[in-house]
């Protein structure tokens, strides 16, 4: 991070950086009468680049704009939520097209720099007609101030929305990268349903902000856990409008390392937002892993404690069951020694070299009932590190995720 040392964090989202508009209305397709369309509009072409889920099962929305991804440019993200467009048949991709189609004419610009992006109850018909009526109110309302009303249009069972911008002095520019999210259940590594959207000014070619998104997600989104469930809706998506005026960002650069320690800052915020706000959760998570042979072991070490429902539930009642962490590591496949691992719950030390040392349990308590809850563990197998953020596991989530549909 020692390129970063100018990064500022700012108030803002979609909107922050140069010539982004959005919008956020109510189109009457969730239950109740909540904002459910959002739109996040370039006023001039962008360069795009995109992140899915890995679920084999995939939302129509999801296919058509991957597909529109691929041809390096976009203008303008509709999103919706209340219906996922997932699992709808024949249905689906005319549905997404129409989304698409209505915003195009209504921005007039070409369809194929339409992305479009859905969330909610999967299986359903979209009632796309719905949108389109409410797409004229929507272009109507683009403005700088918009990304409030964007972020919280996105939302499901979200109980806050999620946005986050910084800026970064680069050579004499300054460019400005912010973003949305939305995300509470169905959260699991490999893109956990949440959606994300990240907007910037600086100039950079599409291949090379795709290299930096994937990077980035790698260490932000695929390291968030809250029930293990991976959506057929997950994206990240970042349009870059060049309007900053920086020169081009290539590989391999300076430029390059200070804007993905930017757009990293962005999707870690981000990404720890959604899983302090898990269905139902009371407490963050934070799994720190260290001395891990390789960083996929590391990873794979974090990402496994961060999900286990036993350690969750004993987050939640502030049992200090470290023997639960150790199991999570057991199983997690990464390449370790039980008999060399230590572990911390926040600063007490619960066991060294995989055995049971004698701590304070009124301390240890009191360490699980801080926000977040901070674990370490340390491997002592070699010099790799990862984090991962998971939330604790309440009664309820099962309320929450027990009458979704109704």
């Amino acid at each position: 991070m020692t390129e970063a040392v100018n990064l500022k964090e700012i108030d803002g989202g979609v909107t922050t950086a140069k010539g982004f508009l959005a919008s956020g209305v109510i189109a009457g397709l969730k239950k109740d009468e909540k904002l459910d369309l959002a739109l996040i509009y370039s006023e001039v072409p962008a360069s795009v680049a995109g992140v899915y889920t890995t679920n084999r099962v995939k939302a129509a929305p999801l296919e058509l704009t991957r597909q529109r991804v691929a041809g390096g440019t976009g203008q303008a993200v509709i999103i919706n939520a209340g219906n996922a467009n997932a699992c709808t048949g024949e249905r689906g991709m005319p549905d997404a097209l129409e989304m698409s189609r209505s915003i195009a004419v209504g921005l007039d610009i070409p369809e194929d720099y339409v992305l479009v992006a859905s969330t909610g109850v999967i299986g359903v018909p979209l009632p796309v007609d719905k949108v389109v009526k409410a797409v004229p109110q929507m272009v109507s309302a683009l403005s700088k101030e918009g990304h409030g009303l964007a972020c919280q249009a996105i939302m499901t069972t979200d109980l806050i929305p999620k946005e986050h911008a910084i800026q970064i002095p680069m050579g004499e520019k300054v460019i400005t990268i912010g973003g949305m999210a939305k995300g509470s259940g169905m959260i699991h590594p490999n893109m956990a349903t949440m959606l994300c959207f990240i907007t910037t000014d600086a100039v950079i070619g599409s291949e090379v902000l795709q290299i930096a998104l994937k990077r980035a997600v790698d260490h932000s989104f695929n390291m968030i856990t809250v029930d293990g469930d991976t959506s057929t809706n997950d994206m990240v998506l970042t349009l870059a409008n060049g309007q900053a005026g920086n020169s081009e960002i290539q590989m391999d650069s300076k430029d390059f390392e200070l804007f993905y320690q930017g757009l990293l800052n962005v999707c870690t915020t981000l990404a720890k937002k959604i899983a302090r706000d898990g269905e139902g959760a009371t407490r963050l998570i934070e799994i720190k892993v260290t001395g891990a042979p390789t960083l996929h072991d590391a990873r794979l070490a974090a990402r496994s404690v961060a999900g286990s429902n036993l350690f969750k539930a004993a987050v939640f009642g502030k049992d200090a069951n470290w023997g639960r962490i150790l199991c999570a590591l057991g199983y997690s496949g990464a390449n370790f020694e039980p008999t060399q691992t230590d572990i911390f719950l926040g600063e007490v030390l619960v066991s060294k070299d995989g055995g049971a040392v004698p701590f304070d349990e009124e301390l240890a308590a009191q360490m699980l009932g801080q926000d977040p809850v901070t674990v370490s563990v340390n491997l002592k197998s070699g010099n790799y590190s990862a984090t991962a953020w998971g939330c604790d596991l309440t009664y309820d989530y099962v309320r929450i995720n027990g009458s979704y549909r109704t």
